[in-house]
């Protein structure tokens, strides 16, 4: 993957600011806590032992506890919202949803976007940009891939920020 410096700001990050093929690495990265990991998941009810009991999964193939996939994603597309949200009207959908890697306690993610696609909106004051959000740990292993379509705010009817 050929990456660029960050080119995107936030304050510019209209429709008009996406061509397809950019990618953009974003500013800032995250360490995953424990905390982060067992709150959320049990929050949102999982039940899947992998993500909160240590002493199960001593014996697995991982030998600790993994992170609940969906913190990860919700990551991710964090990481990449100053560059790819700020002007959004609508999230339109997430797909392609990959982890290809785990992420354990401690790990550090950050965040890379493509743009795939650029398309009309049916207003005229927005545009659909799909984006395929790709995540990275510390030791430059791919372990988040998801595309999402946004639909954002065109700069000439909105002026600038």
């Amino acid at each position: 993957m050929t990456t660029t410096p960050d080119t995107l700001t936030a304050n510019d990050n209209y429709f008009e600011a996406f061509e397809p093929g950019q990618v953009f690495r974003h500013a800032r990265g995250r360490t995953i806590t424990e905390m982060d990991n067992v709150l959320i998941t049990l929050q949102v009810m999982n039940t899947a032992q992998g993500h909160f009991n240590e002493h199960r999964m001593a014996s697995s193939p991982f030998g600790q506890r993994i992170n609940f996939g969906g913190i990860t994603a919700s990551f991710i597309i964090g990481l990449a919202s100053q560059d790819t949200a700020e002007q959004a009207l609508l999230e339109m959908g997430l797909d392609k949803i990959r982890f290809t890697n785990p992420v354990f306690h401690g790990d550090t993610l950050y965040a890379f976007s493509e743009v795939l696609a650029v398309d009309d909106a049916p207003r005229e004051d927005a545009g659909v940009i799909t984006f395929r959000h790709i995540g990275i740990n510390q030791d430059d292993k791919v372990v988040f891939t998801g595309e999402r379509r946004v639909m954002l705010k065109r700069r000439s009817h909105w002026g600038r920020a």
